[in-house]
């Protein structure tokens, strides 16, 4: 745009362009990183990994030998279209990867040993109607050839077309329900206007069977539902697996003063949790995972591709992997691999090997 056409636009108007203008720079430079530019870029500075506070002491290192990142769970977004009120993982900030960029970071993952992938989020589906985690998927399957690829998702923004498109790539869908009462389900934050979630999870179901894409389903047991009995719906619906979580606390994220939610009022008791399990031990698929299990036993990824150490009850990024590679960041994961192993972190995650009648 010549400049005396600029300068005489309204002012409004000429902010409005130059804010483009440094966006489409942001992205130039993101795809230019590979390349190691010698100079910066004017009045840019890139944001893949903002530097972490500086620990109060050194910090220490699980052990000599870095952690294999065999599954990863890769949030890469943190913006979600639900308000679920125990949400260890807020809408903090909107920023998410150049998609370049992101298939950069999952082929180094691959190549420091990735089996298996989780997209998370926030709500995968909100990128792109879905567009940005399907690609990803496909790039993780057909290129990367991984043995697992999966998707936490809430299931409110997926359509069948999606399936059509992406599903014979994607191995596992777990979808996101904590009650088979939908006024519970207000409660805790999945209420979908006048959708019905548990409806949408039994038409999540059957795309799966349709499209050959193992079903699992995701539940934390909170105070709103620790009583309920779901025994009857679960094996109706008969997921490759049923996660249940015990409501977990993470500092920063849902509860504290710099905490986007108060989740103080879900937690249940250690015991409480046991009582639900017991109630449900009959559920073949049953796998629980109490916080002792949640905290340390996930490799999880941050929307900069940084690990995120919870062994302090919250967050502690490590410097992104885009930075400083697979290898220099994991040291600070605070990952327990025994852990990882002993929860049955590693099982039979490819569809190919299930053996399920779809």
């Amino acid at each position: 745009m010549p400049l005396g056409l600029l300068v005489r636009l309204p002012l409004a108007v000429a902010r409005a362009v130059l804010a483009a203008l440094r966006g489409r720079l942001g992205a130039l430079c993101w795809s230019l990183a590979p390349l190691s530019l010698p100079l910066p870029l004017p009045g840019w500075r890139r944001v893949s990994a903002p530097s972490p506070a500086a620990p109060a002491g050194p910090r220490r290192e699980r052990d000599d030998a870095s952690p294999t990142p065999t599954s990863v769970n890769y949030h890469f977004t943190r913006q979600c279209n639900y308000k679920c009120g125990f949400c260890f993982h807020t809408a903090k900030t909107s920023f998410v990867l150049p998609l370049e960029e992101a298939k950069r970071g999952l082929a180094m993952l691959k190549e420091a040993g990735m089996e298996k992938i989780n997209f998370s989020g926030g709500e995968p589906f909100l990128q792109d109607r879905g567009e940005f985690v399907g690609k990803l998927v496909q790039f993780c399957k057909q290129e990367l050839k991984l043995p697992s690829v999966s998707i936490v998702s809430n299931g409110s923004l997926i359509r069948e077309r999606w399936f059509k498109k992406y599903g014979e790539y994607l191995d596992i869908l777990a979808i996101s329900c904590d009650s088979f009462d939908e006024d519970v389900n207000v409660l805790i934050g999945r209420g979908q206007g006048k959708k019905n979630h548990v409806e949408n999870l039994h038409k999540l179901r059957q795309w799966c069977r349709e499209y050959a894409v193992a079903f699992k389903i995701n539940s934390v047991i909170n105070r709103f539902n620790v009583e309920e009995d779901m025994n009857e719906q679960i094996k109706a619906l008969n997921p490759v697996r049923w996660k249940v979580f015990q409501c977990l606390l993470i500092e920063g994220e849902n509860t504290g003063e710099d905490a986007l939610r108060e989740a103080e009022k879900f937690v249940i008791s250690d015991e409480d949790f046991e009582q639900f399990l017991d109630r449900h031990k009959d559920v073949s698929c049953l796998v629980p995972e109490s916080n002792q299990k949640m905290r340390d036993s996930y490799l999880i990824l941050d929307e900069y591709m940084r690990f995120l150490n919870c062994r302090k009850g919250r967050k502690e990024p490590s410097k992104s992997i885009l930075d400083v590679g697979v290898q220099a960041a994991i040291k600070f994961s605070g990952f327990d691999e025994k852990m990882f192993l002993k929860r049955g972190g590693k099982y039979v995650w490819s569809k190919a090997d299930m053996k399920l009648d779809w």
